[in-house]
């Protein structure tokens, strides 16, 4: 038994006396260690690239598909505006005679009448035919706002005040108005409707002296715009 006890501490001393094995593994170098953010930094790069494409495609296809494309374009009423020109940086006064930025008016479609104060006939009609527009539009009204801009001083004939309760009502510089929209040759400025899309271009005018077939036919212009825009474009600013 002895000699077993002794066998047995023998081998207890030479575990304890070897040293620790230890397996070295070589350090990475700089310079991969520089090569292996920096392939990181640009998957990461792409991602995001890619993530912002996919955001941005039904935009870009939207607007490819009308403006470039246009499989239907010789059925427009409406005329297409080349260069398409911005909202200007500028202000107008509305019938308070409080001060509106112009680019306030970005986020919403707008249907653009133009006019004097006094508004004869003509502008009457033009009026009657940009509510209806709106109106008949239905659930689709919502993204589009009704713009009335003045030319003059003159007041606005009182009887028609109800029927701009939910329009914007501004007065517009001549120079400002001018440089904004501009009518079809052989035209007035007031004799047309124009259109503005939701980013603030002006992009389509609506043929002078406007009468109901020309109204169906402008909604169905504007039946288009809304499908096109469908993807991107919400009711509201």
């Amino acid at each position: 038994m002895s000699g077993f006890k002794l066998s047995k501490q023998a081998e207890k001393n030479e575990l304890t006396d070897a040293p620790l094995g230890m397996t070295v593994h070589d350090l990475p170098r700089p310079g991969e260690v520089a090569q292996a953010d920096a392939q990181r930094t640009n998957s990461g790069r792409w991602k995001m690239l890619a993530l912002l494409l996919v955001c941005a495609a039904p935009v870009i296809a939207s607007y490819f598909t009308y403006y470039v494309v246009r499989p239907e374009a010789r059925r427009h009423y409406g005329e297409l505006i080349t260069p398409q020109v911005d909202l200007p940086d500028a202000s107008a006064l509305n019938l308070q005679g409080q001060s509106v930025d112009l680019k306030s008016l970005k986020g919403q479609w707008l249907l653009v009448a133009v006019g004097s104060g006094d508004c004869k006939n003509a502008c009457k009609e033009n009026l009657y035919f940009q509510r209806q527009l709106r109106e008949i539009m239905g659930k689709e009204k919502d993204r589009v706002d009704r713009v009335w801009v003045l030319t003059d001083e003159a007041p606005v004939d009182a009887t028609l005040l109800p029927a701009l309760s939910q329009a914007h009502v501004l007065r517009v510089d001549a120079p400002v108005l001018q440089a904004w929209l501009s009518p079809a040759a052989g035209q007035a400025v007031q004799d047309h409707l124009y259109v503005i899309d939701p980013m603030g271009h002006f992009m389509m005018r609506f043929p002078a002296h406007m009468d109901v077939a020309g109204a169906s036919k402008a909604k169905k212009d504007l039946d288009r715009l809304m499908r096109a825009s469908a993807s991107w474009d919400q009711a509201g600013r």
